[in-house]
């Protein structure tokens, strides 16, 4: 196996299990170590620490194993089994009434750069490591042993994921069966997944404990959903008794497939639901303020790295602040980042400063997270990318 050896001192970090080497900790690596290479990390005094994928960037390793491996087919098949097993014990797989989530989350399940989606016997592969990829018809034929008759295609979807690698142009692609419509039910709401054309995998599946609760804070409550995408707050709100509720997003297609969500929910839901498929801020600028009971403010991450942090911090700072002008007093702002540069004490300090600017008095009444399928590595708390919180907005 080829070797990288650490800088003195920089082992730190592996013996806190953290899962990512970067490239200014290495002190020698083997010439030949190329993109998606199997490597073994040792420390500067040349004792074992980890085994992963190497890629020559920032993040040069991410580690899979800390015990020294033979990373074969019995391995992979083991870590995948025992993700899909946490599913299981979640009650998320055979439950008729929830037919999809997440089946592998990364470094979450010691499976760093690999994504995998359930949907209902549709399964979507996203890569985010070169490595990871390179085990792409291996993990193929371990989710059909593992699922059987029950899978009906394997989607590759990692394009818009996959670092580049020279030479190496990867596509999107079905990989095994084949599917047309896919609709699939959460706590027995029905959607319909646009795997092809949609957003990450198609559908976000780590909302569902917040969409959950957005219904129960919904009976007898006008609810405006920003960022909608296809609709999944929407019909949670609706179908537990909003009064009215209306979904804003740029994207046509998506507003097309909300409308589609809404009508397979019950026709008799139509009258109570509006879309808009414009931009947030110009939708703002024509409505009225205190205009809605509960609002949902799930935007796209303003701040995936670091060096637009501060754009980012001011672009949901003003999201918020527009927000709350539109909330009623005495109404409810469940607020969202997916940001990874913005920590959960960063997002919350963004929404406290909105509502000081705005002369708000909100209290925090719950914070807010990914889904127990969408497990975080104690040692790798970036992997904690969603946060969000469920305020009060007192006037």
């Amino acid at each position: 196996m080829k070797k990288i050896i650490l800088q003195k001192g920089k082992e730190k970090s592996l013996q806190r299990f953290h899962p990512w080497v970067f490239s200014g900790a290495v002190a020698k690596k083997d010439k030949t170590l190329a993109d998606g290479d199997v490597v073994a990390v040792y420390n500067y005094d040349g004792q074992f620490m980890a085994v992963g994928h190497y890629h020559n960037s920032s993040t040069c390793v991410k580690i899979f194993s800390f015990e020294e491996v033979e990373p074969d087919e019995v391995f992979w098949r083991e870590k995948v089994r025992q993700a899909v097993m946490l599913r299981r014990q979640l009650g998320l797989m055979d439950n008729p009434r929830t037919t999809c989530c997440r089946l592998v989350n990364g470094e979450g399940d010691y499976l760093p750069g690999l994504i995998v989606d359930w949907f209902d016997g549709n399964i979507v592969l996203q890569f985010h490591s070169y490595g990871m990829y390179l085990l792409r018809d291996l993990l193929v034929k371990i989710f059909i042993d593992l699922f059987g008759d029950k899978v009906h295609s394997i989607y590759d979807k990692s394009v818009a994921t996959l670092p580049e690698v020279a030479g190496f142009e990867p596509v999107d692609e079905c990989l095994y069966g084949s599917f047309d419509d896919v609709l699939v039910r959460e706590n027995g709401i029905p959607y319909y997944i646009d795997i092809v054309n949609g957003q990450k995998t198609g559908f976000f599946l780590d909302q569902r404990e917040s969409r959950k609760l957005v219904g129960e804070f919904s009976a007898g409550r006008k609810v405006l959903n920003l960022f909608c995408y296809t609709g999944g707050f929407s019909a949670y709100a609706l179908a537990n008794g909003a009064t009215h509720v209306d979904s804003v997003d740029i994207s046509k297609k998506a507003i097309e497939f909300v409308e589609r969500n809404i009508a397979e929910l019950g026709q008799e839901y139509l009258a109570k639901h509006t879309s808009y498929a414009e931009n947030v801020f110009d939708f703002f600028e024509h409505t009225p303020d205190q205009s809605y009971d509960v609002i949902v403010l799930d935007p796209p991450a303003f701040a995936k790295h670091h060096k637009v942090k501060d754009q980012g911090v001011k672009g949901y700072r003003n999201l918020n602040r527009k927000a709350m002008q539109k909330v009623k007093p005495g109404g409810f702002l469940f607020t969202f980042s997916c940001s990874q540069a913005v920590s959960h004490d960063d997002f919350q300090t963004i929404v406290f400063s909105a509502a000081a600017m705005e002369g708000k008095r909100i209290r925090v009444l719950r914070h807010l997270e990914a889904g127990p399928d969408h497990p975080v590595d104690i040692f790798h708390p970036e992997g904690s990318y969603l946060k969000g919180l469920l305020v009060y907005v007192e006037k």
